[in-house]
């Protein structure tokens, strides 16, 4: 599915990508090959990140931007369109324009598969993916082995800092050009290089603080503990693809449910999200609604923990619909999904089993049919490259045609 097809005279909109030069860099390999590209851009920093003699900048109202895109799309012949995320406002209209006039719409997002991976996928990504769902399909496949060998990407927390700070500074300085711009998340420079420097500071003292516990997990703690990996507050996997409104709202029917049906020698332990650090901190809600349930002490908020150390040594995984997850069924350990997920496979997750049954009925994924389901998703939606990583040649990384 990261098959793109033939490039050569081509017309190709790159929507907005993610923060950085990926889009900028994927646009020179685009006419390399022989495509005319066009970029829009949305807000000053999608100008900024861009080639310059191919951007055209939208600054109309939003509501108008499902007529403008149609037309676009149509007076430019566009073939192909390729943009980050499916669940955005512009990128959800420009979508569904797309598929009226028959182009093709590539999605970039995250890498389903980290770190040395990026998602490319045709149609969509995560639960809006077109990849198969049914145990049946991954059991008749023959045996997979993976083409080529991946590379270490080097993805870098600094170049993402980085670009995020630029992009989040560029926008802001000249919002006046694009007043009418409407973005997915708080969209303030202020509070965002605020919540960066907080994010650093918290990342020193946990690191100290937690250390403790990646001894633990092998020692006394092993096979003694559920983990819960968390998302982020913002994450449009958990607003699009699942039943819950907030975070908090699904820590506590996971603490509820453990407090009530898991052994009471059981700990659980919640890991927060990297790119939360800074922002919000669950530590004290969770604290306080394990003491009104009884269960403070086997309880543990952790942010720096080694999460494949966690997963090796834990009873099972609680997620709503995280990457976490299949790094949980790559470890061998229960997963059970409490989203949609393009790995809530039966036979994989603990697919159909209700929460209170999996703290004593935990049951670990079948090992050949997640080697299949895993070579399968590497070769038809992940591209071994990076948005942020210091190496990574995409002419080389995937992108066929």
């Amino acid at each position: 599915m990261n098959s793109i097809g033939a490039l050569k005279d081509k017309n190709i909109l790159l929507l907005q990508g993610p923060m950085g030069t990926f889009f900028k860099r994927l646009d020179k390999i685009f006419r390399k090959r022989g495509a005319k590209t066009y970029k829009i851009a949305l807000n000053a920093a999608d100008w900024f990140f861009s080639n310059k003699d191919n951007v055209i900048s939208y600054k109309d109202k939003p509501e108008k931007w499902k007529k403008f895109i149609g037309g676009f799309l149509s007076e430019k012949r566009i073939d192909k369109i390729f943009l980050f995320g499916d669940c955005r406002f512009y990128q959800k209209i420009a979508i569904k324009a797309a598929d009226n006039l028959g182009i093709e719409v590539f999605v970039f997002e995250e890498g389903y598969i980290r770190p040395d991976f990026i998602t490319l996928e045709k149609y969509g990504v995560n639960d809006n993916s077109k990849l198969p769902r049914a145990k049946e399909f991954y059991e008749n496949l023959p045996e997979i082995s993976e083409q080529t060998k991946t590379l270490p990407m080097k993805n870098s927390l600094y170049n993402l800092i980085i670009s995020a700070t630029t992009y989040y500074l560029i926008a802001n300085a000249f919002m006046f050009l694009y007043p009418n711009y409407i973005h997915h998340r708080e969209f303030s420079a202020i509070k965002e290089g605020f919540y960066g420097i907080r994010n650093f500071i918290r990342k020193i003292i946990y690191a100290q603080k937690d250390r403790p516990y990646n001894k633990r997990f092998k020692a006394d703690l092993s096979k003694k503990y559920f983990f819960v990996p968390l998302q982020t507050y913002s994450d449009a996997q958990i607003k699009k693809h699942s039943q819950f409104k907030s975070l908090e709202e699904f820590i506590e029917m996971v603490l509820v449910s453990f407090a009530r049906f898991a052994d009471k020698e059981c700990f659980i332990i919640f890991k927060h999200h990297p790119l939360d650090r800074g922002r919000v901190n669950y530590a004290g809600f969770i604290s306080s609604l394990a003491k009104k349930l009884g269960v403070e002490k086997r309880v543990i908020a952790l942010y720096e923990t080694h999460i494949p150390n966690a997963l090796k040594n834990a009873l099972g995984t609680v997620t709503i619909n995280s990457t976490v997850g299949l790094s949980s069924l790559y470890h061998g350990t229960p997963t059970i999904t409490m989203g949609k997920a393009i790995y809530d496979i039966k036979s994989l997750t603990c697919k159909g089993v209700k929460l209170d049954n999996f703290w004593q009925n935990a049951v670990p994924p079948e090992r050949d049919l997640f080697q299949k389901f895993r070579a399968f998703l590497i070769q038809n939606s992940q591209i071994n490259s990076s948005f942020y990583g210091k190496i990574g040649d995409l002419e080389k990384a995937g992108l066929q045609n």
